[in-house]
């Protein structure tokens, strides 16, 4: 079942997001040759707290294996949910996918985004500027009455069409007082995955991951970070959005 915000719920979701995009705003500008994917947690931990807000992904997975930092930090072939670490140095021409999520007034909101680091080639910019892009060609797709599937349709056609690969095995959900609530959202068409129409109040992390190369994916030595199996270079793009009665409204972007 998916859960129906209520006014206070969004209103903390809506303030939540904005605070979260600019705290991604923030850690952009520290994104630059020389500086380890740790610093740029530790940034990302002070002005999280400073909100007040909490950490989503810090502890995150139990008491086995629990996440270890606020953000996660992928660089190039990583896809998605790389640790920060002091030995993990950017360079010039990576690109760098940073993924923050925050818990304020009892209401998590999540985005993703891919920065390059320093001057990067034409290639590395085009995956960049096409998971963006992918991102935005879904959701144009959505508003209330229609099937969520047509996001993960047009989010894979552009792809596509653009000589990319849509990442399968990870995917979007539900979020809210979770952080990852139902439903699963597949970034590309899946029979029988978003059959239920879009109703207000409904929230949502969609994410579009692309590789290069094939979508296929292997998880590193560490257990957590997922990379392309290829090595090819991969891009992720996401945003925290409300269904409203008029439209969609994208909770993580600063105005």
């Amino acid at each position: 079942m998916i859960n129906i915000k209520t006014d206070r719920e969004i209103e903390a979701m809506r303030e939540g997001g904005r605070k979260l995009a600019f705290i991604m705003s923030e850690l952009e500008k520290n994104i630059l040759p020389g500086v380890s994917t740790r610093k740029i947690d530790e940034i990302a931990e002070k002005l999280i707290l400073e909100v007040p807000g909490i950490p989503s992904f810090k502890g995150y997975g139990g008491d086995s294996t629990p996440f270890p930092a606020s953000i996660c930090a992928s660089i190039n072939n990583e896809i998605v949910h790389g640790i920060p670490s002091e030995k993990v140095i950017l360079k010039e021409g990576d690109i760098f996918k940073v993924d923050l999520g925050m818990k304020y007034q009892g209401m998590h909101t999540d985005m993703a985004r891919t920065f390059a680091v320093g001057k990067i080639s034409k290639e590395k910019q085009r995956i960049i500027d096409v998971v963006r892009e992918s991102f935005y060609q879904g959701i144009g797709e959505l508003r209330v009455g229609k099937k969520l599937e047509r996001y993960g349709k047009a989010v894979q056609k552009y792809v596509e069409r653009n000589g990319f690969a849509v990442v399968r095995n990870l995917v979007g959900h539900g979020i809210g007082k979770k952080l990852h609530e139902f439903p699963q959202i597949p970034n590309y068409y899946e029979r029988g995955s978003g059959k239920f129409k879009l109703e207000p109040g409904m929230t949502f992390a969609l994410e579009p991951m692309i590789n290069a190369g094939t979508f296929e994916t292997k998880v590193g030595s560490d257990g957590w970070v997922f990379e392309t199996r290829d090595g090819s270079m991969s891009a992720h793009w996401e945003n925290t959005i409300l269904v409203t009665k008029d439209g969609i409204e994208i909770l993580t972007e600063t105005e």
